[in-house]
This record gives structure tokens, C-alpha cells and sequence, in this order.
């Protein structure tokens, strides 16, 4: 059994797919024996199961850390204070007011957290050390992405424990940084991964990706895709009247929400399907409503928007529902996705994809055989992609069944928890090999910083 704690980012007030699989990895862990404790940061996690992080404090509470980051005389906060500003309902309402943060202050804080014992988070930082001091030692501590980067050190100084971190869409956000954030960031990350012990990847693309721009060798990554409970999604019991395209993830342009609803428009203006209906779903946050509305009004203006629903922050049965109301499913996203839970979604539903070919969609429907791929960022090329399925049901129905079988097959989420425990233990083995192996006697004095680190360790 390994005592395992897991570090995860909240969104606050929407579904994300790397809580949902941390959350989903946290309880299958703990299904198969070990103690698992799932520390949120941030802001609240939002999950459609039961949380694997009940009762357990917000740290780096995402008020805190933006009064810090502006406030240089509340960078040693009362712990009182602290502990109103972490308050789960506080922060839900902070999250949906997120659209006040900046471009530049975003960058500005990205970089003080890479920054970890030197930012200005630092107090923060170490009321989570000195929480988690509560809490029986871990053997191995779990980052859920290379952003939490700046928390390693002091963490193995702390608790003398490894660190695995996994790397599942982080570029996309640090891409978006205006300069200098952008190039210090990543350089950030670089030094801060260099101190990691090992790093989980939820697909081969993404991690040759960070591979080569952290400059991480191959044996310290290794693939374990996401899963999910796929026995929880089944396909209909027959094919949709009338025929539906489908779509669900946050309604963002990154997601290329704006593509899928231009590939529809052509469809409905080509004749071939008047019945046809495009159905939306998935996490709308206040940001993303006023996106929503343009597109809707370009349904509008060409006649197509009664055919149209958009269906915000669906419940887990909603969402399984939804996707067995489809007859195909598209997310066209415009930046090369990490991996995409949503398609394994769909998948398990029996249902066909339509993916752009980029990203790490050629790797899983190559691996799944659950649809085909189009250019990407072309709504005419999605549009011929869709209507390929559309004219050919039974070539359809026999996309939806294979990447259903293979879906249920290597996808589940205790395949997902049985290769994350292989990675576990292996790291956490070789880090007590190495910590009992004979070290050289040398003349050498330690250093203040390590003198402080053995002190710290020992109280």
C-alpha cells in the first residue's frame, strides 16, 4: 500500500476534464487499497461523482494568492483571514468573476508561483506544508500538472518523498501569456521540472511535446491515457430521429465551438439535411456567454438556430443522456489538445467522431478506430467529414461500435489507476534504493540552505 497525496487545481464553478480524471484516479487508487488524499488548490474542485477531496481545505486559495500577487503587505496574511477567503462559497463566486483577471496579471502569477519558496505565494505555499505535516508522510507526492512546478522542491525537502508529476494540457495556457510572461514561464517550468522524479503523460503526443520543450529525457515520462467508468455510458438502443450532431465541452473558441457551428450552417444550407439539429453541451462559464450569443446569432441570421440548442453545465446522468441522443460527435478543437476525455465519452456512447488531425486525436482514433479525422480548423473539411457519417449510417454504426469495444477495453478508468500504480511504486522503490544505497565520504561541509532543510525536516 502507498500513501499517496495528490495536488489538484479547482476550477470553482465548472467542469474540467484534469479534475475529472483526478478525481476519477484518486477513487479507483483508493478502490485498489491505497490511502489516497486529494488536496485541492485554488479554488473548489467540481466533479460529476463523489469527490475524492471532501472536507479537505482549499490551499493556495485563488483570492489569497491574487491579493498577494497585488498586495505586497498581505503577503504575510493573518491565518483567520486566510481562512475566510478559502471558503468554498467565497471562492465559487471569485471564479465566476475571473473574467476581471488580466492577460499581464495571469502572466504575472504564473510566474511567481514557478517561482515556488521565492514568489510571492511563498506564505501560502507553506500553510499547505504545514497542514499537510499534519497528515501522515506521504511516500509519493502527485502533482496534477507542471504548472503546481514551483511546490517541488520545498515539498521533497519536506517530506523527503518523490514527486510525480503529470503533463496534461498545460502549453495551451502558457501559450496564451503576452511577453515576457511567456518565455519566463517556460523557462520557469524547465528548472522546476528538472527537480521532479518522474512525469505521467496522458498521451503520446503531448508528451513528446513537453518532452523537447523541457527538455526531459524519455526514460522520465511514461503514457498512461486518461479513463473513465465507460460501463456508466451506453449506446442507444437505436439511431436518433432526427439525426444529430453533437458537441460537448467548455463553449470556447479554443475548442473550436465556432468551427462545428459553421460546418453545421453549410450542412443545413447544402439541402441534403433538413431535419438536421446540432445539439451543445458542456461547462459555460461568465466568459464564455457572451461567445455563446455571437454564435447563436450567426445561427440565427442564416436561419438555423431553431435547430439548434446549447445545453450549459450538464449533471453526469444529463450528460449521458445527451450522448446517446447523437448521431455523430464533433469537438474541433484549434490547438493540438493533450488528449480529450470527451471523445472517449462519445465513444463509450457508440458514437462516431469527427476530429481534426492534429493533437493527440490521430494517436486515439488510430488506437480506437472510433471515427475519422479532417483538416483542422476548416469548417468546410468538418463539414464533408460529418456528412460522410451522415449518408452512411452503417459505416457510422460500425465506427461507434469498434471505438466503443476498445473504449470499454483500455480506457476504463482501473486500467487508468492499475498503470499509474505500476508508475508509483516503481518511482517510489528506486527513490528507496537510492536513499539507502552508501553514499561517498566526502570533506565537504553542508551547505546553510541544506542545514535548514535537515532542521526544518526534524521539527
Amino acid at each position: 500500500m502507498l500513501r499517496i497525496i495528490q495536488l489538484t487545481p479547482g476550477t470553482g464553478n465548472y467542469y474540467c476534464g484534469s479534475c475529472l480524471r483526478d478525481n476519477a484516479l484518486a477513487r479507483a487508487l483508493l478502490k485498489r487499497g491505497h490511502d489516497v488524499l486529494m488536496v485541492p488548490l485554488y479554488l473548489p474542485i467540481v466533479t460529476d461523482e463523489p469527490s475524492a477531496s471532501a472536507d479537505v481545505p482549499i490551499f493556495l486559495n485563488g483570492i489569497s494568492v491574487y491579493l498577494e500577487q497585488n498586495l505586497p503587505f498581505l503577503r504575510r496574511m493573518p491565518e483567520v483571514l486566510n481562512r475566510t477567503l478559502r471558503a468554498p462559497g467565497l471562492l465559487r463566486l471569485a471564479a465566476r468573476l475571473a473574467g476581471l483577471t488580466t492577460a499581464k496579471g495571469l502572466g504575472q502569477s504564473a510566474v511567481s508561483m514557478l517561482q515556488g519558496e521565492n514568489g510571492r505565494q511563498a506564505g501560502e505555499m507553506e500553510r499547505l506544508v504545514e497542514w499537510l505535516r499534519t497528515q501522515p508522510p506521504p511516500d509519493v507526492l502527485c502533482l496534477s500538472n507542471s504548472l503546481l512546478g514551483g511546490l517541488t522542491r520545498r515539498l521533497k525537502e519536506q517530506f523527503r518523498a518523490p514527486v510525480v508529476c503529470t503533463l496534461q494540457g498545460e502549453d495551451s495556457f502558457l501559450d496564451s501569456l503576452p511577453e515576457p510572461y511567456r518565455r519566463q514561464t517556460w523557462k520557469l517550468l524547465a528548472q522546476r521540472c528538472a527537480e521532479s522524479d518522474h512525469f505521467i503523460a496522458v498521451s503520446r503526443y503531448f508528451g513528446d511535446a513537453m518532452r523537447a520543450r523541457l527538455g526531459l529525457a524519455a526514460e522520465r515520462v511514461t503514457v498512461v491515457p486518461p479513463g473513465i467508468a465507460a460501463a456508466e455510458f451506453a449506446p442507444a438502443a437505436a439511431a436518433p430521429a432526427p439525426p444529430a450532431i453533437g458537441y460537448l465541452a467548455r463553449m470556447h473558441h479554443a475548442k473550436g465551438l465556432g468551427t462545428l457551428v459553421e460546418a453545421f450552417i453549410q450542412l443545413k444550407q447544402g439541402g441534403r439535411f433538413p431535419a438536421l439539429r446540432l445539439r451543445v453541451a458542456g461547462a459555460q462559464t461568465g466568459t464564455d456567454e457572451r461567445y455563446v450569443r455571437l454564435l447563436q446569432q450567426k445561427l440565427a441570421k442564416h436561419g438555423a438556430l431553431a435547430q439548434a440548442e446549447f445545453l450549459p453545465n450538464l449533471d453526469r446522468r444529463a450528460k449521458q443522456e445527451f450522448l446517446r441522443s447523437l448521431t455523430v460527435f464533433s469537438v474541433p478543437a484549434t490547438y493540438g489538445e493533450a488528449f480529450g476525455v470527451y471523445v472517449l465519452e462519445a465513444m463509450a456512447s457508440g458514437v462516431p467522431v469527427v476530429q481534426p488531425r492534429h493533437g493527440a486525436f490521430p494517436e486515439l482514433l488510430e488506437q480506437t478506430g472510433g471515427g475519422i479525422l479532417c483538416e483542422p480548423g476548416n469548417p468546410v473539411a468538418l463539414a464533408a467529414g460529418l456528412q460522410e457519417l451522415l449518408l452512411d449510417p452503417d459505416r457510422a454504426r460500425r465506427l461507434g461500435a469498434a471505438g466503443c469495444a476498445v473504449v470499454r477495453e483500455r480506457y476504463s478508468v482501473d486500467a487508468m489507476a492499475r498503470q499509474v500504480e505500476e508508475v508509483l511504486e516503481r518511482v517510489v522503490q528506486n527513490a528507496r534504493a537510492r536513499a539507502e544505497s552508501p553514499r561517498p565520504v566526502t570533506n565537504d561541509h553542508p551547505s546553510p540552505v541544506a542545514l535548514l532543510g535537515l532542521r526544518r525536516a526534524s521539527q
